[in-house]
């Protein structure tokens, strides 16, 4: 039988690249709608798939703390929004890099608001960890601006959304943690489309107030269901190891989703990583392996 963090590590290795897969799908997508528009569609089938699974087996968890239910549906709303924000204005690669801060902020905030101590062992695989996404993002001679700010925001609401999972992991199912989020990822878009007409924002903002499009094509509603399953599946699989096992552990390992990224990037049509890329993503990989050991 595997041990508890090992079952962590398992499912989080899956939600990392099912996300990377997501990421792909995001960027295919955002040719035809906004990034809003991607959310809300994901979100709003993601609603049937979890009711469905509880209607088949209901949830069993007592419940309890509702502000906290919407608390991480807001937050996983706004690091959902940023993210595929930044994706559809810059590199794949580079947005879900700039993402992986979340780790960090999921380190310091499981240290002041959980009380988890940080071992040695964990706060070198966190550096390792970070070594390499800056060897991996140097390729991509970044510069720092509005949308990469964006990115790193996203990561914060990422780590914030990830550490309230931890606080009612013990009284709601995994599911019902799931529909929070995908609930309030389809009211709160729903919110911003209805007001659009009536607001006027500054011009880094439209993107939170963009017009409601309807799709028309057939391929663009397949993709958007295909998405919605598998972003429903990550989900689940997300909240299932940030349940299981360490938070500090959990958010190094998820630093895989970047050489998965990358490697949709470049089936995307993406440069194929060189040598030193190749580098960043075995500091990553090795730095997830070191802090998941016992």
């Amino acid at each position: 039988m595997l041990k508890k963090v090992d079952r962590g590590v398992l499912f989080m290795l899956g939600s990392a690249l099912i996300s990377a897969l997501n990421g792909a799908l995001t960027k295919i997508l955002s040719e035809d709608i906004s990034a809003l528009e991607i959310v809300f569609f994901r979100n709003f089938i993601g609603i049937f798939i979890i009711l469905y699974a509880l209607k088949h087996t209901a949830a069993k968890l007592k419940g309890g703390k509702i502000y906290m239910l919407f608390t991480r549906g807001l937050f996983g709303f706004m690091a959902m929004i940023l993210f595929f924000y930044t994706i559809t204005v810059i590199p794949l690669g580079e947005a879900i890099t700039l993402n992986k801060t979340s780790p960090f902020f999921v380190t310091i905030l499981a240290y002041f608001l959980l009380h988890e101590h940080l071992s040695r062992r964990t706060l070198v695989a966190l550096l390792i960890g970070f070594l390499g996404v800056i060897l991996i993002v140097k390729p991509f001679g970044m510069t720092f601006s509005y949308a990469h700010f964006l990115g790193i925001l996203g990561g914060f609401f990422a780590a914030a959304a990830y550490t309230s999972i931890k606080k009612i992991k013990d009284i709601y199912d995994s599911r019902v943690i799931v529909l929070s989020f995908v609930g309030m990822g389809t009211l709160l878009p729903t919110i911003l489309f209805l007001s659009a007409p009536f607001v006027e924002v500054p011009v880094s903002l439209t993107f939170l107030f963009p017009e409601f499009v309807l799709p028309i094509t057939l391929h663009v509603w397949l993709l958007i269901i295909f998405m919605a399953i598998i972003s429903t599946l990550s989900q689940w699989l997300l909240t299932k190891a940030y349940s299981a096992s360490n938070l500090s552990i959990i958010g190094v390992v998820s630093y895989t989703n970047i050489p998965f990224a990358i490697g949709f990037g470049t089936l995307l049509g993406d440069k194929f990583p060189d040598a030193l890329m190749f580098f960043g993503i075995a500091c990553i990989i090795i730095g997830g392996i070191l802090v998941s050991k016992k």
